[in-house]
């Protein structure tokens, strides 16, 4: 699995500008007009790692396949949103579907790009997104709550945890505070996750800075970082200009421009980088002469889930996996060499995969 990822904003700060840069297609029609993106453009990118290469280099695997990450490019939110201001409904619907949110905000300067509000403010800009998120949340809650109540009369179980958690998000609104701050015991998280709730998707900040600014950022993205550091959020420096002419380049030339422009790596492996931390996912790989494959993971995942991603089967009939850490696996280039070094481990059911692990499932049938 990869993860999706929307990419919202107030109209005008580069949204479809670094979705196309992502995406390296022209389908989000980047315009200096409002609502230029009506229906959410939909991308996959490859996430890119160095590992894959080295172990299809060690193995000799005739295919790479890396795991693959989905941008959902949202058309500009704005005041109102909640209300259905702007198309607010149909754009909020499309962030729901979402794992995470990258919510780009304007942190550049530029007389010929229109503001919708007439200024440079990322700070406030976030805080009108996050606004119309809560203010939809809120709606939503009140309309589940009354729809719940027969069923607590009752005292169905679901119900009764359905709206006890429904009540400590709305408590947590109503405070001014997003549904991502409320502490969810660990028994109660499946239910949690399936209220899908706006400001329940964790948040990465996308300060789209100008081309001079973006090694190091200015004074907007500070700011940013800051607020998101209070929220526990993630930000990210990007110039979506760069992005998007590193798009049209080939691999030997978008390194050589990333290096006169001082920067060590593309905004895509930061932005992807930064969603994993933010996601809490990781990495590992499957390896043969036939192909050499990355897997998304969630942190914490037990081998036979793991075994899952790959195939139901796999983790049905789970026996065990051969695995060998990836460094031990360039260290004695391959699997015979890990294995003489007595460098492959037989895990069980319990073992916690590990980013990097190459991983070999046995199963029965």
């Amino acid at each position: 699995m990869g993860f999706k990822m929307g990419i919202v904003g107030l109209p005008n700060v580069g949204k479809s500008t670094l979705f196309n840069a992502l995406t390296k297609t022209a389908a989000a029609q980047a315009a200096n007009f409002p609502f230029c993106t009506i229906e959410p453009n939909v991308g996959e990118v490859a996430v890119p790692d160095a590992r894959l290469d080295s172990l299809a280099e060690i193995a000799g695997s005739k295919q790479i396949i890396p795991t693959r990450m989905t941008f959902v490019d949202i058309a500009g939110l704005v005041k109102g949103a909640s209300k259905g201001e702007g198309l607010g409904n149909q754009f909020l619907a499309n962030i729901r579907e979402c794992d995470a949110i990258a919510h780009v905000v304007r942190c550049f300067e530029d007389g010929d790009v229109t503001h919708v509000e007439g200024r440079v403010d990322p700070v406030d800009d976030a805080q009108v997104i996050e606004m119309e998120l809560m203010l939809a949340d809120l709606e939503s809650i009140e309309k589940r709550r009354a729809n719940l109540a027969r069923k607590l009369k009752g005292n169905d179980k679901e119900a009764l945890q359905q709206d006890r958690l429904l009540a400590a998000a709305q408590a947590a609104l109503e405070a001014d505070k997003p549904a991502r701050s409320v502490e969810i015991d660990p028994d109660d998280m499946k239910q949690w996750r399936m209220l899908q709730l706006l400001t329940q998707k964790p948040i990465l900040y996308v300060c789209n800075v100008e081309e001079e600014n973006a090694a190091k950022g200015n004074a907007h993205s500070e700011a940013v970082a800051k607020m998101a550091a209070e929220q526990g959020a993630g930000a990210v420096v990007i110039s979506a200009k760069i992005e998007e002419e590193i798009s049209q380049l080939e691999a030997e030339e978008a390194e050589m421009f990333l290096g006169e422009m001082g920067l060590e790596e593309a905004g895509l492996d930061r932005l992807i980088r930064a969603g994993y931390e933010l996601l809490h996912l990781e990495t590992y790989f499957t390896v043969g002469p036939k192909e050499a494959r990355a897997w998304t993971i969630q942190k914490g995942t037990a081998a036979p889930q793991a075994a899952g991603v790959i195939h139901g089967d796999f983790e049905k009939g789970f026996i065990r996996a051969e695995t060998i850490a990836f460094a031990d696996f360039v260290q004695f280039k391959g699997e015979t060499g890990a294995k003489e070094a007595g460098k492959m481990r037989a895990e069980g059911k319990s073992y916690i995969v590990q980013d990097g692990d190459v991983m070999h499932f046995l199963f029965s049938r």
